[in-house]
C-alpha cells in the first residue's frame, strides 16, 4: 500500500488573501459548494483541469528561511519569459534569476509570492520540446 497526496499545504499570515492572489496565477477555483471568504483561516482552491488542490492555512508564525519545499510551475500556453512578466505584473517578487544556468535556453526563475514564499517559473513543455533557446 501507499499513500497519495491529497493537496498541498501553504502556511500563510491571511489565507483569503493568498489564495485569491493564487487563483489567476495558477486558474484554480475556489471548491464548488465551499467558497472562501476574507476571515476564512483556511481556504482551499482547486485546479479545475486537474483536481489538484491548494489548501491555504492561517499560521502565527512569519515565514523566516527559504522554503523546503516549493512549486515549479511550467507555463500552460505562453513561454517562461512570457509568463514571468505576467507575474511579476500581477505582484510576485523575483528571488533569483537562474535562466541559462546549464546552457543557452536552460533555467528558471525564482520568484515569490506577496508573503515570500517561493515559487519557480520554468520554460514550458512547447519550449524545451523544441528546443528553443531565448536569450538569457
Amino acid at each position: 500500500m501507499t499513500a497519495y497526496v491529497s493537496h498541498t499545504t501553504i502556511d500563510c499570515s491571511n489565507a483569503y488573501e493568498l489564495s485569491e492572489w493564487w487563483k489567476p496565477v495558477l486558474g484554480y477555483r475556489d471548491i464548488p459548494g465551499d467558497p472562501n471568504l476574507p476571515g476564512h483561516e483556511e481556504c482551499m482552491i482547486e485546479d479545475p483541469e486537474t483536481g489538484h488542490r491548494l489548501l491555504f492555512i492561517e499560521v502565527p508564525d512569519r515565514k523566516g528561511v527559504k522554503n523546503r519545499v516549493h512549486l515549479d510551475l511550467r507555463p500552460r500556453a505562453a513561454s517562461r519569459d512570457e509568463e514571468l512578466a505576467r507575474l511579476l505584473a500581477h505582484g510576485a517578487t523575483q528571488v533569483a534569476d537562474h535562466r541559462g544556468k546549464y546552457g543557452p535556453g536552460s533555467g528558471w526563475v525564482v520568484l515569490a509570492d506577496p508573503e515570500g514564499n517561493e515559487f519557480c517559473i520554468l520554460r514550458s513543455e512547447a519550449e524545451v520540446a523544441a528546443g528553443e533557446q531565448p536569450s538569457d
